[in-house]
């Protein structure tokens, strides 16, 4: 873990699902409780024992703020950070639909600021998060978001921060799409004459396991496909129905996905 990070101290506002897993991954990783200050309303037992500062007066200058409220809290949780500001500080936030600008005015313009967007297998050390910093984000600044926000998974840059709203439509939001996946196709299954334990069983493994393949194949999704699809067979069968371009996943994704991507629009605009 990063030199200054355990010198100066972080401050970790919010410590639910997505702060819980993080702060989880960095103590893992070597971080010394001593040097985490946690703010959140119904800190967890287990943060008890795991020996961060916990509600408590954080220092004056940390080398990291991470913001992870809910969007709704960030009015209230802001102020209360706000003297961090000016530049010592880089902060990093990953509540989902709040802009960089929002963290401008509360914290000034002269603060480093890096915006991210995890998603929820972030809390078994799977997930995948996208970054973007402002103008006084330096690369020094985004390592050490990297190096932070890898203890949950993958990390990828961003160009502009304009692509955060299709990010959060594929991946912020996307594993409720694979879920309600597992949801239906176990009820397929059911409809066809599986036991319903059964079904989702085969659901849940075939899913994940094929999650699993397309990561580690050399292939890409569309050669995986093509390699499980035997001419004429019962997977081409299903594909005729999966792949139409009218009613099947092309333009229903595509139209699922929009529609995440502008509510993702209209938050970020305080909608």
């Amino acid at each position: 873990m990063n030199d200054a990070i355990a010198r100066q101290g972080l401050v970790l506002m919010g410590c639910g699902k997505m702060g819980g897993a993080m702060l989880s991954g960095w103590l893992k990783g070597g971080l010394p409780p001593a040097s985490v200050w946690v703010t959140d309303p119904n800190p967890a037992d287990w943060l008890v024992d795991a020996g961060v500062h916990i509600n408590a007066d954080f220092p004056e200058d940390p080398a990291v703020a991470l913001i992870a409220v809910k969007p709704q809290m960030m009015g209230d949780a802001l102020p209360s950070v706000a003297a961090l500001g000016g530049g010592r500080t880089l902060v990093i936030s990953v509540a989902a639909g709040t802009p960089i600008a929002r963290f401008e005015e509360v914290f000034g313009p002269d603060t480093p600021v890096i915006r991210a967007m995890p998603n929820t297998p972030a809390a078994i050390g799977r997930g995948i998060t996208a970054i973007i910093g402002n103008a006084h984000a330096s690369e020094k600044h985004l390592s050490l978001a990297e190096t932070l926000l890898s203890a949950i998974g993958q990390v990828v840059r961003l160009q502009d921060e304009a692509q955060m709203d299709a990010v959060t439509a594929v991946s912020g939001s996307g594993p409720a799409y694979v879920f309600h996946l597992i949801e239906t196709l176990a009820a397929a299954g059911v409809a066809e004459g599986l036991d319903a334990d059964l079904a989702m069983a085969l659901a849940k493994a075939t899913v994940g396991g094929a999650g699993d393949l397309a990561e580690q194949a050399a292939e890409d999704p569309g050669q995986l496909r093509v390699n499980v699809t035997s001419p004429n067979g019962t997977t081409q069968a299903a594909l005729e129905v999966l792949m139409d371009e009218q009613s099947g996943f092309p333009p229903l994704l595509k139209r699922a996905v929009k529609a995440a991507a502008d509510r993702s629009k209209e938050l970020s605009r305080g909608g």
